[in-house]
């Protein structure tokens, strides 16, 4: 899924860019505890600023599988954790 954020700007290949978008895709979840999500932060032609992984389990975790909307949760949930804002 890939959303519109406020955009950053990213140091990338030896100058500053700005990303305005982000994707967030699982790779992996035991469908208990924790699962990995795949991220990148775009730039507006969809080009590859920097990415990176994050692991979400716990009461985290919990919460976003009884989400009833858990698309938006677990995409809310990684923008946060990397202090980036959704627009």
């Amino acid at each position: 899924m890939t959303v519109d954020i406020q955009p950053i700007e990213i140091w990338n290949a030896g100058q500053v860019q700005t990303a305005t978008q982000f994707s967030c895709n699982g790779v992996w979840d035991n469908f208990d505890t924790s699962a990995t999500l795949y991220y990148q932060l775009l730039d507006s032609d969809g080009v590859q600023l920097s990415q990176g992984n994050q692991t979400i389990d716990g009461v985290d975790y919990q919460n976003w599988s009884v989400d009833p909307d858990a698309n938006t949760w677990i995409i809310d949930w990684s923008a946060t954790q990397l202090g980036i804002t959704i627009i």
